[in-house]
């Protein structure tokens, strides 16, 4: 006797196998598995820690000894990644060069902690290749920003690792910079409020805080660079925002691709179930003085007043946490609260064991 099947089931059986649960079982598995949060052991004075170029490679001859010499400078040993000066393009090197010193810094027992050389772009093309076993059974810090925002949120949301948003080795080391840095990844203690920079000491000021909608709210801090995170909705490294505090930066970017990412995050539902927002000062996201895609432009802080105060949920722009030479080290996971009324934001709980 044939057999004969609904046009309903079909059709919900062919979601079913098309889903990226059945292209990805086994990192599904895992991230459906990472219920606890995994915190890092704290650094400490002489310990080493090993750089790695997972997106662009270095832009200068110059850019690995000031990366070693500033790690040195706070107090750590350096390890570079075997590949760490292999070129291809825009790319540190082929991805299996790239993936390989990941894996090879996360195994190494005498490395105690991650750092970025750079951001750039490449991050997100070994995401899929990634041993995320092999770090959850080596968890260890990692740490850096923008295109590293690939790395940060795909690790977190498979294994539970808190990861670090913060400075790269190349990185403006300001006293503001080194004291977040020092405080976040070196102290089994809370940080406490994100106290904001002086004008007078930055070497790049924050635009004036804006309150876009009042309010106070916890939850686990999540987020990154903007572009990151409208290219991984979709996949299994994007990052859940329910109840979360979401942080976001940007460099560079013209009002209307602003618009366009927070639509993007807006129409997959990704920002209205957030607990609150935090934005950065955005640097350099103004129109183009070449050539402007359009003759009239919102600004950027109205773009994102105009797409996001209507949330109902506290907002406040102009921090500093992106492409600015003060930055605080920012861990993904790790409760924190934002007071929108009173503009700052506490981190809660430590971020390492």
């Amino acid at each position: 006797m044939k057999k004969t099947i609904s046009r309903r089931r079909f059709l919900s059986s062919m979601t079913a196998m098309g889903t990226l649960a059945a292209i990805y079982p086994d990192l599904y598995a895992m991230r459906e598995s990472a219920t606890h949060l995994i915190r890092p052991p704290r650094l400490k004075k002489g310990d080493t820690l090993g750089i790695i170029t997972p997106g662009s490679g270095y832009s200068n001859s110059g850019d690995i000894r000031e990366g070693i010499e500033n790690l040195q400078s706070l107090g750590f040993k350096v390890k570079s990644g075997q590949h760490i000066r292999e070129r291809y393009g825009y790319l540190a090197g082929a991805d299996d060069q790239r993936l390989s010193d990941l894996h090879a810094m996360f195994a190494d027992p005498e490395v105690n902690g991650i750092i970025t050389l750079r951001g750039g772009y490449g991050t997100m093309r070994i995401l899929e290749r990634i041993d995320y076993k092999l770090i959850k059974q080596n968890p260890k810090i990692l740490i850096g920003y923008s295109d590293i925002t690939a790395l940060n949120m795909g690790i977190h949301a498979i294994t539970g690792l808190v990861t670090f948003h913060g400075p790269v080795a190349t990185s403006t080391f300001t006293a503001y910079t080194r004291h977040y840095f020092e405080a976040t990844l070196m102290s089994n203690t809370k940080t406490g409020t994100i106290e904001h920079p002086d004008p007078g000491d930055t070497l790049h000021p924050t635009s004036r805080f804006n309150t876009l909608h009042g309010g106070k709210a916890s939850g686990p801090l999540v987020g990154g660079n903007l572009t990151l995170m409208t290219a991984l909705l979709g996949t299994p490294f994007d990052c859940d925002t329910k109840g979360k505090i979401v942080f976001i930066e940007e460099v560079g970017e013209e009002p209307y691709a602003i618009d366009r990412m927070l639509t993007q995050l807006l129409l997959a539902q990704k920002l209205q179930h957030a607990a609150g927002i935090v934005i950065d000062s955005c640097d350099k996201c103004g129109v183009s003085d070449y050539k402007p895609s359009f003759n009239n432009s919102l600004g950027v802080e109205e773009v994102f007043e105009d797409r996001l105060s209507s949330l109902n949920l506290p907002i406040v722009f102009g921090f500093s946490i992106g492409h600015t030479a003060d930055k605080p080290t920012l861990p993904l996971g790790v409760t924190a609260t934002l007071d929108a009324d009173k503009r700052t934001l506490s981190i809660d709980e430590p971020a390492v064991s």
